[in-house]
Order: structure tokens, then C-alpha cells, then sequence
């Protein structure tokens, strides 16, 4: 192996597949020796995979209608086109790439409904994103862990501006792993992350962004290989992912539920 140190850049490109092929056998070798970085690796490739699950299915899907226009229209299509890339490109960084092709999505199946519908909708995808991003995680799958869950509510209640705690599973077989601050679409939102006995990972999505929507039902949703059930409880808005059948996250949701319905 040369004397080239291996940096953050190379183990990403080496995740992605874009590294030469001598470079490639050099990560290889360093990785080799390395456990801990290994496995981090893996985690990197982990979430990959998910990602590929959850949306390479929209490639499949017809071209709507209204995108096959007229030839007098190709122009300001073009035009359209052009400065969404435009966007895309200054925006930078694979995050706000994804959150792009989350929204392009929504805006195909959900053009004439109205905005608070859409926003519903789109917290079933966000929080299955969020599931798949950070559940496949083995070394740090959340920012504070359970053995910390009074430090945890405190922090996530004062920035989500509301008191918020986990809901009990143990009853179920799931335990709080921890939690984690995310972005949502208009302010922050928090995460927490519970597994079974064999590794089984769930997590419960919650947001303030609902406070216009008066859609008040349980919906499910099939993100990928994610399965999905959400709904709205006030200003607040829930999402319980995982990748479990829908009559036992129908059980788990129905728990959350009535435990987040008690004073």
C-alpha cells in the first residue's frame, strides 16, 4: 500500500464505487486492519442499499400525463427543467438531493390536493427516509441514548418547543434505543429509535408541522421496504415506521397511541 492517508472523501467514494481500482484494493487493505472503520463502512453501504430499496421503484413508475406535452410546449419545459437543475446544483449535498427527489415525487401524486394534505402525506415519506437513513446505523444509530432519556426529552422538548417523551414498549418487546433531532420542512422534528430481542429496529417520527391539517384518521403507507403508519394527534404529527408487517405495527401504532392520548 503507498503512503497516500485515506481520508473521508476516499472511504464515501469508496462506499459510492467511484474509487480507481488500485485505489480501491489500497481501501480494501486498510480497512482490513481497521475493524471499527470497517464496520462503519458496512453501516455507509447498509443505508445505501435501503435508499435503493426505498426509491428505485419510482423508476418504474409511467410518465404522467401532463408530462407528455405538446411540441409547443417543450421549450418552457425545458426552461422548468433547466432551473431545477440550476436549484439542485447550487443546494449541494446528498441530503438536499434526496429531499428533491422526495418532493418531485409528491408533487406527481398529489397535484390537486390541498397543501394540507399534501404536507400529511409527505410525513409518511419523510419519516421512512429518516427510518432508513439511520436505523441501519451500528455504531451510532441515535444522538442521545436511552440510559440518558431524561437528558433526552429535556433537549428534544425544548427544541421541538412542546413537551414530548417516548412512548413505553417494553410490553411489546421494543426498547428505547434513544432519540435524535432532524430537520423537517419548516422547523425541527425528533426521532426515536426502539429495537426487539432479535435487532428488529422501529421508529417513531414526530413532528410539529401539522398544525393546519385537520385530517385526523390513521393512514398506512408502503414506502419501499418500509412499512408505515401514520397520523395527527393536534398540532402534532406521527409516523411509526419499520420493516414489519402491517397488523403488528397496527398492534405497536395502537399502543403509541392511546400512551400518547394520556395526560
Amino acid at each position: 500500500m503507498n503512503n497516500f492517508p485515506v481520508t473521508e472523501a476516499d472511504l464515501h467514494a469508496y462506499v459510492d464505487g467511484l474509487l480507481p481500482a488500485v485505489r480501491h484494493a489500497e481501501i480494501d487493505a486498510y480497512l482490513a486492519s481497521r475493524p471499527d472503520e470497517l464496520a462503519r463502512v458496512q453501516t455507509y453501504q447498509a443505508q445505501n442499499a435501503s435508499l435503493r430499496a426505498l426509491f428505485d421503484p419510482v423508476l418504474d413508475e409511467p410518465v404522467p400525463a401532463r408530462l407528455s406535452a405538446p411540441p409547443r410546449k417543450v421549450g418552457w419545459m425545458l426552461q422548468r427543467l433547466a432551473a431545477g437543475l440550476v436549484i439542485a446544483v447550487a443546494s449541494g449535498g446528498a441530503g438536499w438531493a434526496l429531499h428533491g427527489q422526495q418532493n418531485a415525487q409528491l408533487a406527481r401524486s398529489t397535484v390537486a390536493t390541498p397543501a394540507a394534505t399534501q404536507q400529511f402525506a409527505s410525513l409518511a415519506r419523510q419519516a421512512a427516509i429518516a427510518h432508513v437513513v439511520f436505523s441501519p446505523d451500528v455504531k451510532r444509530p441515535v444522538e442521545i441514548g436511552a440510559d440518558q432519556e431524561d437528558q433526552l426529552v429535556a433537549w428534544l422538548s425544548k427544541r421541538i418547543g412542546t413537551p414530548i417523551r417516548p412512548p413505553k414498549l417494553g410490553k411489546l418487546g421494543y426498547e428505547l434505543i434513544g432519540g435524535r433531532l432532524l430537520p423537517g420542512q419548516s422547523g425541527p422534528v425528533a426521532q426515536f429509535m426502539y429495537h426487539d430481542a432479535t435487532g428488529q429496529r422501529l421508529t417513531l417520527y414526530v413532528s410539529t408541522e401539522q398544525a393546519q391539517n385537520k385530517d385526523t384518521g390513521f393512514k398506512f403507507a408502503q414506502e419501499g421496504p418500509v412499512n408505515v403508519f401514520y397520523w395527527i394527534d393536534g398540532k402534532f404529527g406521527y409516523a411509526l415506521s419499520a420493516g414489519i408487517n402491517k397488523a403488528e405495527l397496527t398492534r405497536i401504532a395502537t399502543t403509541v397511541y392511546e400512551q400518547l392520548e394520556k395526560p
